[in-house]
């Protein structure tokens, strides 16, 4: 039973990361790209698609580990696991004190309703997303590591 919980756990972070992942380094710079108002539609729209999925994927994979960090604290690899939730925890503090706010702004935005900032607003929120990413990519490198 606690192998199931492992893989699952590692499963539904290690694809977490890798949509996060895409978004950073693929997505966004594909819609950056777009002439005239299309990125700026694009990422609205990512924003609300992503925006309703991703608080219960992030929350999931918290809940995941700490299930397994409990049900395995007497095996090997359970240090990692409860270092993989603290960065978990970590990457839903960020999401909400500084991406949450500014995605919530932008999902609304239309070529006619934004600010004269938008851009900006968007540059941050990748910055902010990057170092998201690479916590939750130690996360999920610290659960895999938790296997061996």
């Amino acid at each position: 039973m606690l192998t199931a919980l492992e893989v699952v756990t590692v499963v539904v972070v290690g694809v977490m990361v890798g949509v996060e992942f895409s978004v950073a380094f693929v997505i966004n710079p594909i819609l950056n790209a777009l002439p005239e108002d299309s990125g700026q539609l694009g990422r609205a729209h990512g924003g609300r698609m992503l925006g309703a999925v991703m608080p219960v994927w992030y929350i999931g994979s918290l809940v995941l580990s700490a299930v397994w960090a409990i049900a395995g604290w007497h095996h090997d690899g359970a240090g990692l696991v409860v270092i993989a939730g603290a960065l978990l925890i970590l990457s839903v503090i960020m999401s909400l004190l500084l991406l949450v706010p500014i995605n919530n702004r932008g999902k609304t935005w239309t070529p006619d309703n934004r600010p004269a900032d938008w851009k900006e607003q968007m540059n941050r929120w990748d910055r902010f997303h990057y170092v998201r990413v690479a916590v939750i990519i130690a996360a999920f490198a610290l659960l895999v590591a938790a296997l061996a």
